[in-house]
């Protein structure tokens, strides 16, 4: 309805489901259809989605893992529980696909959703089995309009705290502040393309 209020576009037809999904993965892909629908309609520009909680008792049968994600995560380097977490987080990341396919196939101001937005994607944890907050996994998505630099990968002294990640992303969402958490700088190394 409030769409409908703000919203001089059309919008979009969407089925509604009866309930939460019993399936993990049409869960996840409803709630990036919302995700979808909420950018489409520009009721907000910014979302915060959590796929998988830390200490999640889930398991994932609709992969063939019936062993809880959490307990697998404390793997102890035994090769079996570190192939049922590789295929769970391979799980994760084909889900993403599914969401990115979605924002690159939805037209926005000069491109598509994806060309103009920034995702973020990783982990609060670099290995659960040690619970490391260290060298975190985090993947930047998107065109940011322009404002990123793409297709590098990089790595930062180990000191670098996250949140420089974040107090540039800030700057780059034309949110300047002077620090965030424990910000110690920008990361020169993303700016625009």
């Amino acid at each position: 309805q409030m769409a409908e209020q703000q919203s001089s576009m059309e919008i979009p037809s969407v089925e509604r489901p009866a309930g939460i999904p019993p399936e993990f993965s049409d869960h996840v892909k409803l709630m990036f259809d919302l995700q979808l629908l909420a950018f489409q309609t520009d009721m907000t520009r910014v979302i915060t989605f959590m796929m998988g909680p830390e200490q999640s008792n889930r398991t994932f049968r609709e992969i063939g893992i019936a062993d809880v994600h959490h307990s697998l995560s404390h793997h102890q380097n035994d090769p079996e529980k570190l192939e049922k977490i590789f295929r769970i987080n391979l799980f994760h990341s084909e889900l993403l696909a599914y969401y990115l396919e979605k924002l690159k196939a939805t037209p926005d101001v000069n491109g598509s959703l994806l060309d103009n937005m920034i995702l973020t994607y990783g982990s609060s944890m670099s290995d659960g089995n040690d619970h490391l907050l260290q060298n975190l996994p985090v993947v930047l998505i998107g065109g940011g309009a322009g404002k990123l630099k793409g297709g590098q990968h990089l790595r930062f002294p180990a000191e670098t705290p996250i949140s420089n990640l974040y107090l540039t992303l800030l700057d780059k969402l034309d949110i300047p502040v002077e620090n965030f958490g424990a910000s110690t700088g920008q990361i020169n190394l993303l700016t625009g393309a």
